[in-house]
């Protein structure tokens, strides 16, 4: 089994190049103004052109105008959408660009409705549920609530570290898993040693799995 590791809510070219180097699939660089890690236009045009080819590069949008994502497309060439607010599937659909959909959980019966609400997605993250924030919460969630029936990919975020997240690729089992505040120093500044720890523990439990 091999487990596919995406970075999130980079903003600096530092960290940009940490993750890379120490072998993410995936960076996420969020386009939601309320984020203590958005990124504006600018500064995430410069940071991709730092990524190389082979890793790809995420747009984390909530509750986006589509103008708004059209803006950040002319400027920034993201290979993958993620909508992590209440978008619906027509939205997300209609920018000619692959597309995640994140779901935060909350009951049970949730994610089997989202695969066929959003079957039209590339996957499916699912997130913990907080009632006043869409995402980067640092909490896990039930993960009892996850079916093994996966209709598309399944990518785990919430709560994760290099502490859980070999636990958690055992008992879930995900397509890939998504990481920021578990691999940070502080909000929207990683730290490397533990973005490696993190990717390490992945490889590492696959592995032997």
């Amino acid at each position: 089994m091999t487990v596919r590791v995406k970075i999130c809510g980079l903003t600096r070219p530092e960290d940009v190049d940490g993750a890379v180097a120490c072998g993410a699939d995936a960076l996420g660089f969020v386009f939601y103004p309320q984020s203590p890690r958005a990124v504006d236009v600018d500064t995430a045009a410069a940071l991709v052109r730092r990524v190389p080819a082979f890793v790809s590069v995420v747009g984390l949008f909530v509750n986006p105008s589509a103008q708004a994502v059209r803006s950040v497309l002319e400027r920034v060439p993201l290979d993958l959408l993620q909508f992590h607010g209440d978008e619906e599937a027509a939205f997300c659909q209609q920018f000619g660009r692959r597309w995640i959909k994140a779901v935060r959980v909350r009951d049970a019966g949730q994610i089997e409705r989202a695969f066929d609400d959003y079957h039209e997605a590339s996957g499916l993250l699912v997130d913990a549920w907080d009632p006043g924030r869409y995402g980067g919460t640092g909490q896990t969630f039930n993960w009892n609530l996850i079916p093994e029936t996966r209709p598309m990919p399944l990518v785990l975020a919430g709560g994760l570290s290099s502490a859980n997240v070999a636990g958690a690729v055992e008992r879930v089992k995900p397509w890939a898993v998504d990481v920021s505040g578990g691999v940070e120093s502080q909000k929207g500044i990683k730290d490397i040693a533990q973005i490696s720890d993190f990717i390490n523990e992945v490889h590492r439990v696959c592995k032997t799995d």
